[in-house]
């Protein structure tokens, strides 16, 4: 049966009963694609917005400028959600009838943070349950953040007592997040991993499992850790129940590849090894391209393949 179709008549009806309840036009799409992949059993599969920010990039042209045509190529993809990277409220209001038109759900949001500090860290908390808040209404339910390094691409590291402090701030976000209905999902890059990986583990080792769960970047642990899949795979062992979100990339030798599939990392195995915990997370490919990436194909058509690959290796997850 056409997917399409299905989505059509699901949004109608859902729609009619959301008016009759008053809710609002863009939760009904939200609730009306849910209902589309439970009926279905098919993997809902977000995008984020950085690989498409990559590979706009390396075409000499800007995602944010096109944004309508932009999120049109997203859905063209095969794609069911957005994750996108937002620093205020205003661009949620922007965003979200564009996602609506083509049919994509936010059903999660990466926001930055700084909360090693503890002067920038309640006005870190404070802006980003604003962004929250206004995101809730949108359909997200799953706030994804970073506390920024020190220092980007530098040697810097956070001292004990910063770690202490933005872990005790990640605990508060999550706690006022779950006030909310939502989910704080901790999500690192390579950087924290440095030094026996002091800060990635103290940011779950020192914060609460009911407050801060795990956005698990499986390909920057593995390369925060020397393009080493025994660390990555040590990590599901120690903190695969609290892994809410999964953010699918991968390379080959290295460098990452154009589109999702195989290369360094085993997904199937991580799949399977998170799948016998009970866990189904939200599903978000960001197979970014950088400078040693082959180029062979368009943003569109890397996408659309990795999300049939992401789709088949990811199908247990499937609500």
């Amino acid at each position: 049966m056409n997917s399409r179709s299905i989505t059509t008549r699901l949004s109608r009806r859902t729609l009619l009963q959301a008016t009759a309840a008053a809710g609002t036009l863009l939760l009904s799409r939200v609730h009306a694609v849910s209902a589309e992949h439970r009926s279905e059993g098919r993997l809902h599969l977000a995008t984020n917005q950085y690989p498409w920010f990559t590979f706009y990039g390396r075409d000499g042209r800007d995602f944010n400028k096109t944004l309508d045509a932009a999120l049109g190529e997203v859905a063209a993809s095969g794609m069911d959600g957005f994750e996108p990277l937002i620093d205020n409220p205003g661009q949620i209001d922007e965003l979200a009838p564009v996602l609506e038109k083509h049919k994509l759900d936010m059903r999660s949001l990466y926001v930055n943070s700084t909360l090693h500090e503890e002067g920038a860290a309640e006005a870190s908390i404070a802006r980003v349950l604003t962004v929250a808040e206004r995101a809730k209404a949108a359909g997200a339910r799953i706030v994804v953040t970073n506390p920024n390094p020190i220092r980007w691409g530098g040697s810097e590291d956070k001292s004990d007592t910063q770690l202490r402090t933005q872990a005790a701030a990640l605990d508060r976000l999550g706690q006022q997040l779950a006030q909310r209905g939502m989910t704080l999902a901790y999500h690192n890059h390579d950087a924290e991993l440095r030094n026996a990986a002091r800060e990635f583990h103290h940011m779950l080792v020192g914060t609460d499992s009911r407050f801060v769960t795990l956005c698990l970047d499986a390909h920057w642990i593995y390369r925060g850790a020397g393009n080493s899949s025994v660390a990555l795979f040590d990590v599901v062992k120690l903190y695969g129940p609290r892994v809410s979100e999964l953010h699918l990339r991968q390379s080959d030798g290295g460098p990452w590849t154009e589109t999702f599939g195989p290369g360094d990392i085993d997904y199937p195995a991580l799949v399977e090894q998170l799948a016998r915990l009970g866990i189904k997370p939200h599903v978000v490919l960001e197979q970014a391209v950088e400078e040693k990436t082959p180029k062979t194909l368009d943003a569109v058509e890397a996408h659309r393949r990795g999300a049939d690959n992401a789709r088949r290796i990811c199908a247990p997850f499937a609500t």
